[in-house]
């Protein structure tokens, strides 16, 4: 199968490390014209010169914005007014007791995690509709259908991009734009790392162990057995923004290894 995205613009928020990255590279490589969004200068000048030499592009755009913000996403919108594909893959995380969550944390991570995606899709979706062709993508998480513990407003945010997504799939519907989730699972982006050499340095034992431990007692029902890198979360991004998936629309695509016991 070969993906070609020429002539399509993609825009991709929190895109300067990690899986963000890896489907802006991806969707550049395709063809797709590919602008990334992030808070800080110097990573997106990093981040458009990985994906300009990975993909032997020289129209990378970058914006610097806070698209967790109303005000960001305004900016956003005003330096890309139009896209054909949509990536809302900003979003935060964070371990913390249940009854620890303030309500300050649960309003932050619903601002970020929900909201930006609610924000551009608005926008960028009227566009895609009167084109009749778009892709909007929201990054959710296998967290969604499996609410961890540790960091219950997680998945909370993330099952409702599971709705905001299935429900605007419905809005959309009939009119060429297609609309859906994408659940990653545990992924060695460099904030996973960092997290996993944390929790290791406590244990006494290296990153690439705590991985290992991490999943036996955290997600003890993968099938992949280890932690997915951001291009294969990456590869079904780019899929989902081909024309090639044209049918398929208001569906939570899976790749979490395996983890959601789950056939449906």
């Amino acid at each position: 199968m070969h993906i070609d995205l020429s002539g399509k613009q993609a825009l991709v928020t929190g895109a300067t490390a990690g899986i963000g990255l890896a489907i802006a590279t991806g969707l550049a490589r395709a063809g797709a014209q590919v602008t990334i969004v992030g808070r800080d200068q110097a990573k997106l000048d990093q981040a458009q010169a990985a994906i300009a030499q990975a993909s032997g592009r020289d129209d990378v755009r970058g914006i610097q914005a806070d698209a967790g913000t109303t005000e960001g996403c305004q900016a956003v919108i005003e330096q890309q007014p139009e896209a054909d594909i949509l990536i809302n893959n900003l979003g935060i995380y964070g371990a913390c007791p249940f009854f620890e969550i303030n309500d300050a944390a649960w309003e932050e991570i619903f601002q970020v995690n929900v909201m930006s995606g609610v924000r551009l899709a608005r926008h960028y979706a009227k566009g895609m509709q009167a084109r009749s062709w778009g892709r909007i993508q929201f990054i959710s998480s296998e967290s969604a259908l499996n609410i961890p513990s540790e960091m219950v407003h997680y998945g909370v945010s993330k099952a409702a991009l599971q709705g905001v997504s299935r429900g605007l799939a419905k809005v959309l519907a009939g009119s060429g734009v297609t609309v859906n989730t994408i659940l990653p699972g545990p992924t060695r982006t460099e904030g996973a790392q960092a997290m996993m050499a944390e929790m290791g340095k406590e244990r006494g034992v290296t990153a690439e162990q705590m991985e290992t431990l991490f999943l036996a007692e955290n997600r003890p029902s993968t099938l992949l057995k280890r932690f997915a890198t951001p291009e294969e979360v990456a590869n079904l991004c780019i899929y989902a923004a081909s024309p090639q998936a044209s049918a398929t629309t208001g569906a939570a695509l899976r790749v979490e290894g395996g983890i959601v016991e789950s056939i449906a």
